[in-house]
């Protein structure tokens, strides 16, 4: 299986000054495994929404995949009070 490439989204860098450096390094780490494995078995595709969602600790991370060009787009990384409304 070939990795994805991984894009972020511009507002990414907003979303990631307000998480604290500790939960930021293991939100990092798990960005680097989905494109390994954009679907994981613990990722959810939220019904009639294209974006998938995984968890890290309190955080969720929101991402689209583009299979045609092995790309992953990061959309929103935030707190889940934040992201799952």
């Amino acid at each position: 299986m070939a990795e994805y490439k991984l894009f972020f989204k511009a507002s990414i860098e907003k979303d990631f000054a307000r998480i604290p450096k500790k939960d930021l390094k293991k939100i990092l780490q798990r960005i680097d495994r989905i494109a390994v494995d954009p679907r994981p078995a613990a990722s959810e595709k939220p019904s009639g929404q294209e974006p998938y969602r995984v968890r890290q600790g309190n955080y969720r991370i929101v991402y689209a995949i583009e299979d045609k060009v092995l790309s992953v787009w990061i959309v929103k990384v935030g707190h889940r009070k934040d992201i799952c409304r």
